[in-house]
């Protein structure tokens, strides 16, 4: 999981490597928290937010087929 959303998020940025993923493992739901430079959060975000809803979409998707629930957090 943590290498899907981290392949997404450097196939929209143009700075690559300052794409962060860290995984934070809770009882029933896993968090994923993706950092990206200040200059490329727009690219991740998207017009009305709608390449991340996209993005948080195919990590649930992943997530529910391997019975976990599965969060995206895109931080600043």
């Amino acid at each position: 999981m943590k290498e899907l959303i981290e392949k997404m998020a450097k196939a929209l940025v143009d700075r690559p490597e300052d794409v962060v993923v860290s995984e934070v493992v809770g009882e029933k739901t896993t968090v994923f928290e993706l950092r990206v430079a200040q200059t490329d959060l727009g690219k991740v975000i998207g017009k009305q937010g709608k390449t991340a809803h996209a993005m948080r979409i195919i990590l649930s998707a992943s997530g529910s087929k391997m019975g976990k629930r599965c969060v995206l957090e895109i931080l600043e």
